[in-house]
């Protein structure tokens, strides 16, 4: 559970918005996001393999 202290004369806003950069920071949103539905290890396995040939990829590029 997340705990935001609000200062004495602070905008609703900029308390609200101090939250969601520290439920962003805590992963909270993506582990959620995961338990939504179960992918198997090798569905997961093959998005990181994609994203590591993205990401060979385009630094191949920048060196040309």
């Amino acid at each position: 559970m997340l705990i935001i202290p609000i200062k004495e004369g602070e905008n609703i806003d900029r308390a609200l918005k101090r939250y969601k950069r520290k439920f962003d920071k805590t992963g909270t949103r993506r582990q959620l996001q995961s338990r939504k539905e179960f992918l198997k290890p090798s569905v997961t396995n093959r998005a990181l393999i994609q994203k590591a040939q993205y990401v060979q990829k385009l630094r191949d590029q920048e060196q040309i």
